[in-house]
């Protein structure tokens, strides 16, 4: 008994296809992973620095992303913002938000202040959370966004006090305004007012998009091996 192997070409065309397209995805997700692990990095470099002060900062020039700050300045009570479905621990509830205007400068940024549980008998009834009053000093990291997430149903239109699922920096400033800076503090340290700040860390997904391209690269082999399976034939 011995083996042939029969070329046939619409066989052949379909396997390449599928290979190159396998291939090609499997690139995009090992790309997107060496992506995540520089992110990883910058984050660690960041962490391991000292704060920073940001009204030492020049105009126009904006901290590393994760890097830890620290800030002089006042709250502006008059605008909080609630973000909604942030759950803490399995419990419902928002993030609240408030502008932070810098001690002797122009400058004003948005502060994440911390969580605070949702009201189980009345979803849209807000407990008291007043801002520290006079000048403070606060830590906190920087982050780019304050993060999205599924959007159900209309948002409100954006002003003091309102529940929001998700909203942009520059949205604010034009409501509101106010110059606020394109970036966020995630605030750090305590100024007393019951609020949680056991900030989640930034979902990286490194090992994910891994497996993605192992389960990509897998495909094309497979495509390939299922070509020449096909052309084999058993002849006496």
């Amino acid at each position: 008994m011995r083996m042939s192997f029969t070329f046939r070409f619409i066989p052949f065309l379909a396997a390449i296809i599928v290979a190159l397209i396998a291939l090609s995805l499997g690139n995009w997700q090992s790309h997107r992973a060496e992506e995540k692990q520089r992110l990883a990095s910058e984050q660690a470099l960041q962490a391991s620095l000292p704060p920073l002060d940001i009204q030492s900062l020049s105009e126009g020039i904006a901290p590393a992303h994760f890097r830890s700050v620290r800030v002089t300045g006042s709250f502006i009570a008059q605008w909080p913002i609630y973000l909604d479905n942030r759950p803490y621990q399995g419990k419902a509830g928002f993030y609240l938000l408030m502008p932070f205007k810098l001690k002797d400068s122009e400058k004003t940024l948005l502060v994440m202040r911390g969580w605070l549980p949702r009201d189980t008998q009345n979803r849209i009834q807000l407990p008291i959370t007043p801002a520290p009053e006079g000048v403070l000093q606060l830590e906190g990291k920087v982050r780019e966004s304050v993060g999205r997430v599924m959007q159900l149903g209309s948002e409100p239109a954006l002003q003091s006090g309102v529940i929001r699922q998700n909203f942009e920096v520059a949205e604010l400033s034009k409501v509101s305004g106010l110059k606020l800076e394109n970036f966020i503090i995630e605030q750090i340290s305590d100024t007393e007012d019951g609020l949680i700040r056991d900030w989640p860390q930034p979902s990286l997904g490194m090992e994910k998009h891994r497996g993605y391209a192992f389960q990509w690269y897998g495909l094309a082999v497979t495509a390939l091996l299922f070509f020449i399976a096909t052309g084999i034939k058993r002849a006496s």
